[in-house]
């Protein structure tokens, strides 16, 4: 019994100490759930997954979009499933490649000259992701396709940073972060937003402004 408790300790302290390079993906540990938010006025994105196995996810999410013109509007509540596809221990680094895809009902309104079209279909989000950390550097870089009947919203990103300086696993770690991301028919620009971002065990928060002078919020928290 001793020795099985020993064990279970060293496992989760592993885990914690490991989180530091895993942090940034879209699941968390194996019997774990990840809960995350992404906000600003013209998206906002919250989703909760449950990691079945050490590679596999199943969760919900909604996300709500709007163009910057403001005359399309899109709220869409879906099942998602992640999938590690591959992962790359190096000895002071890890790196990954993620499936990630969902489908579920997309509402909406389109207003074109005063004429206003309800939106109502199904919509499907196949995407990869692959993401590359250091306790001092981190990128990622990702693309989904949302995509209904006539509707496509493709989302593609793409994010590095550093830290300020290495802390222990159980302290607050400050990083830099700056993303670049699109949503395909909704904005003709790319969002371009410097972000800081606080790091502690199996959490982290985000905020900044992006270059529309927009405020952005973002979190994660593995539990």
């Amino acid at each position: 019994m001793f020795f099985k408790v020993l064990t279970r300790l060293w496992l989760t302290a592993a885990a914690l100490m490991t989180s530091q390079y895993v942090i940034a993906g879209p699941m968390g540990f194996n019997d774990s759930y990840m809960a995350m938010g992404d906000f600003n006025n013209h998206w906002r994105e919250s989703f909760i997954n449950y990691a079945i196995t050490p590679r596999d996810a199943l969760g919900v999410g909604a996300t709500y979009m709007r163009a910057d013109d403001k005359t399309k509007t899109r709220t869409l509540e879906e099942v998602i499933y992640t999938r590690l596809l591959q992962r790359w221990n190096l000895p002071h680094a890890q790196a990954n490649v993620w499936f990630i895809g969902g489908v579920g009902a997309l509402q909406g309104e389109d207003k074109q000259e005063g004429v206003h079209h309800d939106v109502s279909k199904v919509m499907i989000t196949p995407g990869i992701q692959f993401d590359y950390e250091t306790t001092r550097v981190y990128f990622a870089a990702t693309h989904r396709f949302y995509r209904a009947s006539d509707i496509n919203h493709d989302f593609t990103s793409a994010r590095a940073g550093f830290s300020f300086y290495e802390t222990d696993y159980d302290k607050t770690q400050p990083w830099l972060i700056v993303e670049a991301r699109n949503m395909n028919g909704l904005s003709d620009k790319v969002e371009v937003t410097p972000m800081l971002r606080l790091v502690n065990k199996n959490y982290f928060v985000e905020a900044g402004v992006n270059n529309a002078r927009e405020p952005r919020f973002n979190f994660m928290y593995i539990f």
